[in-house]
């Protein structure tokens, strides 16, 4: 087998894309049912822990577990805000990236939206940022954290096509300005990152009608993107791959363990309902599971913590700090507990220890109908992939694979030299002709 030497790479990641929905809907999705026959479907691939969108993003460009990457949540344990800061910026990533890589050895990169790569090396960057100090707006801190003058161009040809962050108008404005990349810049490699289906998951459930209509949307959205390179010239030299990142699962039931820690008196309210600095016990949400947190001066035992959270309604699982490290969850926390399906974790911790979910609830900060952040392990949880190009496979199936597995193999698409061989996983050497 020999690679193409010019081939390009173009990886599209469509939250919360699961195996379920390629088993549910291939037939009214036109574009990845003609690349799942055309090309290698990994059907089932396995996540990391948590399933959050931010680590797993980051485990695709370097093939390592959040324990070893560094981004082991979306957000960031600051018990003092209401709203924390997220990991926006690429130079929290504790070990190599794809996009760095690729740039090093001589190749033109773009990203679009795709988590943790602000203030990157990426040639072609709009970073996925918002603001989040008083003093600051989203011009500001996007044409920082963004390739700026670039910025300013995509925003003057297709600033209309967006709303804020709403869906779906902000993946509209994603794509548009990765046509336009694409068709006049040419990158080596092009990161696209489309949030609409998981925005419509988490306010009307995973298989809603709103959820399906956003799949289709997707669908669509693919094809225009492929199209691109159709019009460039550069369709037959381009490998493709279309990813899911997690899936979700439908819940109504929020735990929020923080209220019963300001109960036993682990950690002190303040008046806006944020927990004081002067916390020894604080729950960290990663939604379907969370991260429990002792200060290194505590005098709280773990046990007791482990007895009383034990017995709350809704928790199906509670891990030692070794066994949450051993599974590439975040070695600092004494503690991590996995919900049930059908419930969740909040940071809060004022109000009541379980709530139930309303209609009117949604739109309200971390109400949601559907999530993610659960063990990878969980029934029919698993994400999937589909790889098309010159390189691949036609009409091949693999069974399963890992999230790990998958930069790997994109650092052989891209025929590089120096990406690291200790990677948490393994290329899919199936896919390749």
């Amino acid at each position: 087998m020999v690679l193409e030497l010019n081939s390009k790479l173009i990886v599209i990641s469509i939250d919360a894309l699961g195996a379920v929905d390629i088993d549910l809907h291939k037939n009214d999705l036109p574009t990845l049912s003609y690349l799942i026959d055309h090309g290698t479907h990994v059907k089932k691939i396995e996540g990391i822990y948590p399933t959050l969108t931010y680590p797993s993003h980051v485990t695709l460009v370097t093939g390592k577990y959040p324990n070893k990457h560094g981004i082991v949540n979306n957000t960031k344990t600051q018990a003092t805000r209401l709203s924390p800061d997220w990991f926006w910026y690429s130079k929290e990533i504790q070990v190599p990236t794809l996009y760095d890589i690729a740039k090093q050895e001589g190749k033109k990169t773009a990203a679009f939206l795709w988590p943790v790569t602000a203030s990157s090396s990426i040639d072609y960057n709009i970073a996925e940022i918002f603001p989040n100090r008083i003093w600051t707006n989203q011009v500001m801190i996007s044409l920082k954290a963004s390739s700026p003058l670039f910025l300013l161009q995509m925003n003057q040809k297709y600033g209309h096509l967006r709303k804020g962050i709403m869906q779906p108008y902000l993946d509209d404005f994603v794509t548009a300005c990765a046509i336009d990349t694409i068709q006049n810049k040419q990158p080596d490699l092009t990161l696209i990152h489309l949030v609409d289906m998981d925005s419509m998951r988490h306010a009307y459930g995973v298989q809603s009608s709103e959820a399906i209509a956003a799949l289709k949307r997707q669908d669509a959205r693919v094809k225009k993107i492929i199209d691109a390179t159709k019009k460039n010239g550069t369709f037959s030299t381009t490998n493709f791959v279309i990813l899911g990142d997690h899936y979700q699962i439908d819940v109504e039931k929020m735990i929020k363990l923080n209220t019963l820690f300001v109960k036993k008196g682990w950690a002190e309210l303040k008046p806006n309902g944020s927990i004081k600095d002067n916390w020894q016990v604080y729950a960290k949400s990663c939604d379907g599971s969370t991260y429990i947190y002792c200060k290194q001066n505590s005098s709280i035992d773990p046990r007791e913590i482990y007895q009383e959270v034990s017995a709350i309604e809704g928790i199906e699982t509670i891990y030692s700090s070794k066994e949450a490290a051993s599974m590439g969850a975040d070695p600092n926390a004494t503690l991590m507990a996995e919900a049930k399906p059908g419930y969740y974790f909040n940071d809060e911790a004022d109000g009541k220890l379980i709530e139930t979910i309303s209609k009117e609830d949604i739109g309200k900060p971390n109400r949601y109908f559907g999530v993610h952040g659960f063990h990878p392990q969980k029934p029919n949880y698993e994400t999937t992939a589909c790889f098309f190009g010159p390189d691949i496979k036609e009409n091949q199936k693999v069974d399963r694979a890992k999230l790990v597995d998958e930069a790997p193999t994109f650092a052989k698409l891209l025929h590089l030299k120096t990406f690291p061989k200790d990677t948490d996983g393994q290329c899919i050497e199936e896919i390749f002709i």
